[in-house]
């Protein structure tokens, strides 16, 4: 991928850049501003080559209906406050926008364009509609990984109509993701958690083949226990996948690929409830798994302790409780305080959520805010996002 860092001579040139501030919204006011404050170096970046740009990007799913609720407005109102420059929301209908006029007021350097998904086109990967995007800029820069999953007009088709570039952000995920999955040091560990084992078993077999040790925690783990004849009391598992999880083993063993899982848990009658440590032997049938045990956390630590890289995607338990926020919270300070003694990539809604109750974010060598993106990423699939900037 070209990079916009190696762009040169762009002063005045208008720059189309796609990113993806699609950010939590309460009342009019954004409550997570980290996947905006992740793309401000980009933004940054061209400000100080004096670049005149326009910004296209979305909230939510309109499905191609102008929505109130889903302006672009507050984003407008943080990026003017972020980067100390005024902002200005382009709400007229991008069919009459013309490239010379955006710019009329010499002293304007940023535009937003409003919610690129009020328009149909966008999602349908419309060609006319691409087309019109391109003609507003000359350079077209992508920094939304997040959204390079996506065959969307802003995403893939522009890039036929205009000469096209990564940024910042984006290069800097794929470099992480490609230390985890191409250029490894090994040995390599995965941490893979999530309440359904069915919507990851593409990466675990993807990763099997790269990774020494995989880790298997959350309700995903309950379907192995279960396979194995473990008790599991009323906790939540997915039927009919035993095929699945049998080929599991058979692949990781033909690669040499160890598959850990809890080996002790702690329980609770329902979500909400104290906990309690148990042995698989002891479970209830009213028992809900919601944590690992004392003996799990030990196995996992010294596991990380013995490899030099490491994925994490998915909370150990449910740690929205308390008390059943241990695993979670000791793996994540463990991994911190190993520095430099290991690559760590992290990635999810649920993981980031993890180590930024615990603030240690700029502990870990990447943070993905990527979600569908990252994971099909790691299943091995070909982003049509990136695959366009090649």
């Amino acid at each position: 991928m070209k990079s916009i860092e190696n762009l040169k001579h762009i002063e005045n040139k208008k720059i189309l850049l796609r990113l993806d501030l699609n950010v939590p919204i309460l009342n009019g006011k954004i409550t997570d501003t980290n996947r905006i404050d992740k793309v401000l170096p980009t933004i940054k970046f061209l400000l100080s080559k004096k670049a005149k740009i326009i910004i296209i990007s979305h909230i939510g799913r309109p499905k191609g209906r102008v929505s109130k609720d889903l302006s672009l407005e507050p984003i407008t109102f943080y990026l003017n406050q972020k980067i100390n420059k005024k902002i200005l929301l382009l709400k007229e209908n991008i069919y009459n926008l013309k490239k010379e006029d955006i710019f009329r007021n010499s002293e304007l350097q940023v535009v937003l364009l409003e919610n690129i998904r009020f328009y149909p086109e966008e999602e349908n990967n419309d060609d006319e509609f691409s087309q019109k995007l391109a003609s507003l800029g000359e350079i077209y820069v992508n920094d939304a990984f997040s959204c390079s999953h996506r065959e969307h007009a802003s995403i893939t088709k522009i890039t036929k109509y205009i000469p096209s570039y990564c940024g910042i952000q984006i290069n800097a995920e794929v470099e992480a993701l490609n230390k985890i999955t191409l250029n490894i040091k090994k040995p390599i560990t995965c941490i893979i958690g999530g309440s359904k084992i069915s919507s990851k078993i593409n990466i675990i077999k993807n990763l099997i083949p790269k990774f020494d040790n995989i880790i298997i925690v959350g309700a995903m783990a309950n379907n192995i226990f279960k396979y194995n004849g473990f008790k599991i009391g009323k906790s939540f598992y997915e039927k009919n996948l035993n095929n699945v999880i049998k080929e599991i083993f058979s692949h990781a063993k033909n690669n040499n690929c160890k598959i850990y899982t809890p080996i002790d848990t702690k329980v609770g009658k329902k979500l909400n409830d104290s906990s309690t440590e148990k042995e698989f032997c002891d479970i209830d049938d009213d028992d809900m798994i919601l944590d690992i045990g004392p003996k799990s956390l030990k196995e996992i630590l010294s596991i990380i302790d013995k490899s030099t890289t490491l994925l994490w995607n998915g909370p150990l338990g449910y740690f929205e409780n308390s008390n059943f926020s241990k695993g979670s919270f000791e793996v994540a300070k463990h991994i911190a305080n190993k520095g430099e003694e290991i690559f760590s990539v992290v990635g999810g809604g649920d993981t980031v959520a993890v180590i930024n109750t615990l603030n240690i974010e700029n502990k870990f060598n990447f943070v993905s805010t990527a979600g569908g993106a990252f994971l099909e990423y790691l299943e091995g699939k070909v982003l049509p996002g990136i695959k366009a900037l090649n």
